[in-house]
């Protein structure tokens, strides 16, 4: 073989070698960005599924208008599934905090967390993640 061919395989090489990094690091980049979203999702449902349960009638099962004494198991939520673990922690009567923490690590045991709070009186929750 001639110097030329060889110089152009060489450079084959490091062409495919820099592509297919370029490849594994979006995807990684995408696997993060869908596990978030999966558990800002799933927090979405939780925080649904209490502002449900609070605004029921205590006589219904309900909270009365308020989240005191809710938990996971009352508003009929799994604290796991696919995506990752969920917890609900009752602020105060009219407040609570979601966190979803995922199946997917940002760095070396650092899991994607997306936090919600939600307020009775406010229209959306405020969230939060570490991405």
């Amino acid at each position: 073989m001639g110097q030329t061919q060889i110089l152009m395989i060489i450079l084959a090489v490091i062409i495919i070698g820099i592509a297919v990094t370029v490849g594994m690091t979006q995807f990684g980049e995408s696997s993060l960005a869908g596990n978030r979203d999966a558990m800002a999702g799933d927090c979405q449902r939780v925080v649904a599924l209490s502002q449900q349960w609070a605004k029921k009638p205590v006589s219904l099962g309900g909270g009365g208008n308020v989240f005191t004494g809710m938990t996971l198991a009352k508003i009929g939520a799994g604290a796991t599934n696919a995506n990752g673990a969920v917890a609900v922690k009752v602020n105060d009567a009219d407040t609570i905090t979601c966190t979803g923490t995922g199946n997917q690590e940002k760095s070396a045991g650092v899991p994607v967390v997306v936090t919600m709070v939600y307020n009775l009186g406010d229209a959306n929750p405020t969230t939060t993640d570490n991405l």
